[in-house]
């Protein structure tokens, strides 16, 4: 999957086939002393915490930005929980009010952002 100069072809070929094999489930260009490490450790099924199944080299990504159970902080009050538990938490919590320092009105926590702008 390379080019090569015209003259090296034959010697290229006979040492790819030789030495290299094509992975079956990503296609790239494996030494064949590496494919099975290669297909245990990028492509073997594992199971996230969330129950979902992927190959093993897309969990680490999956556990970042897109797993139901990943841990993320609520905005208003610093608490780590699980995003899918994050919305209703936020819900509950920007509920909560405290004193604005300029107006002293009780402001809700989710408006205290954008409260400056209106206080009298």
């Amino acid at each position: 999957k390379k080019d090569i100069p015209a003259v090296n072809f034959i010697i290229h070929e006979i040492h790819c086939r030789r030495n290299i094999e094509i992975c079956p489930y990503c296609s790239d260009s494996i030494p064949k002393s590496e494919m099975k490490n290669h297909i245990e450790s990028e492509h073997v099924q594992v199971t996230c915490k969330c129950r979902m199944k992927m190959e093993s080299s897309l969990l680490k990504d999956h556990e970042a930005s897109s797993c139901p159970l990943r841990p993320v902080l609520c905005q208003f009050c610093d608490i780590q929980l699980a995003f899918n538990k994050l919305q209703e938490h936020e819900l509950y919590c920007g509920a909560r009010t405290e004193p604005c320092g300029r107006c002293g009105r009780h402001v809700l926590l989710r408006e205290l952002q954008e409260h400056p702008r209106v206080c009298g």
